[in-house]
């Protein structure tokens, strides 16, 4: 008595046999009697199918319960199997087709941006890994559940018309996903361009004063100095790259890289217990050799406090 069959589109030997050793593995932990169950994978140029059979005493009809767990365990495995081998196919295929990203480099990190959302690849914070997590969790119990009503009707299943016909809102939340991958590769293309200004900006420029000191004195608060640790007006400088580069959305992050540009001091001296702060690396990607970061100086004790880390900057 056959029980099910899988077919499926354009897909390797080794997932054939990967995806029936499963089924196999969860469907015989159901000890159906008789002679039991027979799996069969065949695979041929453009398709391959797996079918399930039941043997001996096992052809009579199987009880209502334990058709049941059949249909159960047989969703839970091609869920699993979607999200493991379909998903990254599916979210390329969006990345290329509708968005017209064929290049390597453009689709290698939209796909990295994609990957860290859905899966917390690159990212070390714990809530993030949770989130994607939690968010993988979500969408295996839509497959399954959709799987099993789907067992209910029928027990052939064609796999790749099953994602494409009923699982419209699945592959809508990998839409959703890309979309916000693409939007996250933008502004950090438009990000990387405006810093490649910038550096060229500091570059052609001449040094107007030896030296400032970058005080971070905790969260958003900073103070500049110059080279004998007073205050700067960066209105007594030429201000007109600020005004025409700066002008919109200013934030205290930009007031700080602008007011940097405009004095272009020799030397950045930069003054912080939180040298991985957004801003402080921004500032040392422009300036680059001209920026020292300092975690304890005498700079540091007069406006920091004591520090764990000796004189840095000063004998």
């Amino acid at each position: 008595m056959e029980l099910f069959t899988i077919i499926m589109m354009n897909v390797d030997e080794s997932c054939v046999r990967s995806l029936s050793a499963q089924i196999e593995h969860e469907l015989r932990l159901l000890h159906i009697a008789g002679d039991g169950l027979i799996f069969q994978a065949d695979w041929h140029e453009n398709y391959a199918h797996i079918r399930g059979e039941a043997v001996g005493l096992a052809e009579e009809p199987l009880s209502e319960s334990l058709e049941k767990e059949m249909k159960a365990r047989l969703a839970d495995v091609l869920a699993e199997h979607i999200i493991a081998e379909k998903e990254p196919l599916i979210l390329r295929h969006l990345i290329i087709k509708e968005y017209k990203y064929e290049g390597k480099e453009d689709f290698e990190r939209i796909e990295g941006y994609c990957k860290q959302f859905m899966y917390g690849e690159t990212e070390i914070e714990e809530a993030s890994i949770a989130n994607a997590e939690a968010g993988r969790l979500r969408r295996k119990q839509l497959l399954t559940e959709q799987l099993a009503l789907y067992f209910e009707e029928k027990s052939n299943l064609n796999l790749d018309g099953f994602l494409k016909f009923r699982l419209q809102d699945y592959i809508e939340e990998l839409r959703e996903v890309v979309e916000y991958a693409v939007d996250e590769y933008m502004m950090d293309r438009q990000y990387q361009e405006f810093i490649s200004l910038l550096q060229y900006f500091v570059y052609i420029q001449e040094a107007k004063i030896p030296a400032a000191h970058l005080i971070h004195k905790g969260g958003h608060e900073f103070v500049i100095l110059n080279d004998r640790l007073e205050p700067i007006d960066a209105n007594e400088f030429d201000a007109t790259f600020k005004l025409e580069v700066l002008e919109k959305d200013i934030n205290f992050e930009d007031m700080i890289v602008s007011t940097l540009i405009t004095v272009s001091p020799a030397n950045i001296y930069i003054h912080t217990r939180d040298p991985d702060m957004t801003v402080i690396k921004t500032i040392r990607q422009i300036f680059e050799d001209r920026t020292t970061v300092c975690s304890y100086c005498r700079t540091c004790h007069t406006y920091l406090g004591e520090g764990k880390k000796q004189d840095q900057l000063y004998p």
